[in-house]
C-alpha cells in the first residue's frame, strides 16, 4: 500500500495533494511520484511552523525559569485552557482572564516564590506542542509545593489558542487549602 503523508488526513488538502489522492484512488501511473512531491511541497510549511512554535515555547519557558512572568504574550486573550481531572479547579476557562483569576492566581497567591519550570521535553508536531515539565516553588507557610505537568498547546500565529493542562490537582489544592494568600 502506498504510504501517503499524515498531512493528507489532518489539515486542508493542497491541489497537489487532491490530485495525489485521485492518482492513486485510480491506480494511475505517476502516483507515487506525485506522493513524493506533494510530500516535499508540504513538508517546509509544517516543519518551519513545528521548528517556530517550539522555539516560541521554548523561549517562554526558559524566560520563566528566569522569573519572568511569560503567560500574558504567550496566550492569546481569547485562549481556551482546560484543566483535567477533577477537582475545583478542574475545567475550561475561556480566555486568559478567566484562567489567570480562576486557575492561576489561587495557586500563585498561595507561594512565596514564583513555580521555577524544569522542562524535560517539548514536542512539536505542526501548530501543536506538548511539554512535559516539574515546577516547584515555596508556600506562603515555608512549605515546598512541587508538581509535574504535561501542557498541550495548540498555536496560532505565535500565540497559544488553545491548552489542555495535566498535574496533580491534590497537590496543588493542597496548597490552595493550607496556605494564606500573600498580602498585596
Amino acid at each position: 500500500m502506498t504510504n501517503i503523508p499524515r498531512d493528507c488526513w489532518t489539515a486542508r488538502p493542497s491541489p497537489a495533494v487532491l490530485l495525489t489522492l485521485a492518482m492513486l484512488s485510480f491506480g494511475l501511473p505517476g502516483a507515487a511520484m506525485a506522493t513524493t512531491a506533494a510530500t516535499q511541497v508540504q513538508a517546509p510549511d509544517g516543519s518551519a511552523i513545528e521548528q517556530r512554535n517550539k522555539a516560541i515555547v521554548e523561549a517562554a519557558f526558559e524566560k520563566w525559569r528566569g522569573g519572568t512572568y511569560v503567560f500574558a504574550d504567550l496566550l492569546a486573550p481569547d485562549v481556551v485552557w482546560t484543566i483535567h481531572g477533577s477537582g475545583p479547579v478542574a475545567g475550561t476557562y475561556r480566555n486568559q482572564q478567566d484562567f489567570v483569576e480562576q486557575a492561576s492566581r489561587p495557586l500563585t497567591s498561595r507561594l512565596a516564590t514564583p513555580i521555577v519550570p524544569e522542562v524535560h521535553n517539548i514536542f512539536a508536531d505542526g501548530d501543536t506542542i506538548i511539554v512535559r515539565f516539574d515546577g516547584t516553588a515555596t508556600t506562603t507557610s515555608g512549605a515546598p509545593y512541587s508538581n509535574q505537568f504535561v501542557w498541550i498547546l495548540k498555536m496560532k500565529d505565535g500565540l497559544v489558542v488553545n491548552a489542555e493542562a495535566f498535574l496533580d490537582l491534590v497537590a496543588y489544592q493542597q496548597v490552595v487549602d493550607n496556605n494564606a494568600p500573600r498580602t498585596q
